[in-house]
């Protein structure tokens, strides 16, 4: 006989067995390989499939071994856009359900989105019409700060329906400044009025320090919260039709101040609300539109390109069915 069956049994037994120890052997080394590296998964063989499957395992589920729970991971709607923020909140405005939440209430910084508090405050405590003084130069605060600005003078005198435009529209930190001096006295006082109106609102994820959202390591929000302050705001007729302004002309010499919200004119039923930026907050926005008398709202944080973002999330959000009642 041919190969082994011309040898004895015993011969056969052992060469069978230096086989698969080879084997084994060969394919423990591929498996080796490819999880740290020397070869590409790509590469692999079918013999080597368990190997690449665990080198796409979490570093945790590794070294906690085969034994360790898997930990369950949110998936997100399969028909969802691509978006880069990496917190998401999506609220239907009539109800405040949330449709959609990507980290929805992890804590960053809002960067000028805290200019929506500062109005809502503004316009608890005083009328539209009442007259505020400013003692800020704003051209010395965008000197020092960079900030962006109204324009503000020092000795001005202006309404708070001016200086609202100015804060909401061009997002002015010399307006946030005069509001928050001429409400309150004092920027500290008027921080504590904002933080008092946060509790109220239950946005549990929020504290601020400023009127204007300048950083500070204690000011912080979520993609939650500020939809839920937005969908506040857009309560409110006054603050409603000044986030939805293309521009203003205030009662002084100066000239019209714009809305730096881009979203207003070159999306279809956009109507607010704020956009904001920092370099430790990235691009923010709280979106508002409104089709067929249903209005979405869009709350972004950290994206890198907010308008492709909102857009994308709020076409999402008009395809799918109402969740309110």
């Amino acid at each position: 006989m041919d190969g082994l069956g011309s040898l004895s049994a015993g011969m056969r037994a052992v060469i069978v067995g230096a086989a698969i120890a080879s084997g084994a052997l060969f394919f423990g080394y591929v498996a080796g390989a490819v999880y740290d590296g020397r070869i590409d998964p790509r590469d692999c063989p079918p013999a080597c499939s368990s190997a690449a499957q665990a080198e796409e395992a979490s570093p945790s589920a590794l070294e906690k071994g085969a034994a360790a729970s898997p930990t369950p991971v949110p998936t997100e709607p399969a028909s969802l856009p691509f978006v880069s923020a990496h917190s998401v909140a999506v609220l239907e405005a009539s109800c405040g359900a949330l449709m959609f939440g990507r980290a929805p209430h992890e804590r960053y910084s809002p960067a000028s989105l805290t200019k929506l508090m500062t109005a809502a405050v503004a316009l608890d405590n005083a009328d539209p019409s009442t007259l505020i003084t400013a003692h800020i130069d704003g051209q010395q605060l965008f000197d020092k700060t960079g900030s962006t600005i109204m324009g503000l003078k020092p000795g001005q005198q202006l309404s708070l329906l001016d200086l609202l435009y100015g804060l909401l529209l061009p997002s002015g930190n010399d307006a946030a400044v005069a509001i928050a001096e001429g409400i309150a006295g004092t920027q500290a006082q008027f921080v504590d009025m904002m933080n008092a109106k946060a509790k109220s609102l239950a946005l549990d994820d929020t504290h601020f320090t400023n009127p204007h959202g300048l950083d500070d390591p204690n000011l912080h929000s979520s993609a939650y919260d500020m939809a839920v302050l937005a969908r506040y705001v857009m309560q409110n007729p006054t603050l409603r039709e000044i986030v939805s302004t293309v521009s203003w002309q205030p009662r002084w010499e100066g000239p019209p101040v714009w809305n730096g919200n881009r979203l207003i004119t070159e999306y279809p039923g956009a109507d607010g609300v704020k956009i904001g930026y920092t370099e430790k907050s990235a691009q923010t926005i709280v979106a508002s539109a409104t089709r067929g008398g249903r209005r979405i709202i869009v709350s972004l944080m950290y994206s890198q390109d907010r308008y492709s973002d909102a857009e994308r999330l709020l076409d999402w959000a008009f395809a799918q069915p109402t969740t309110c009642p």
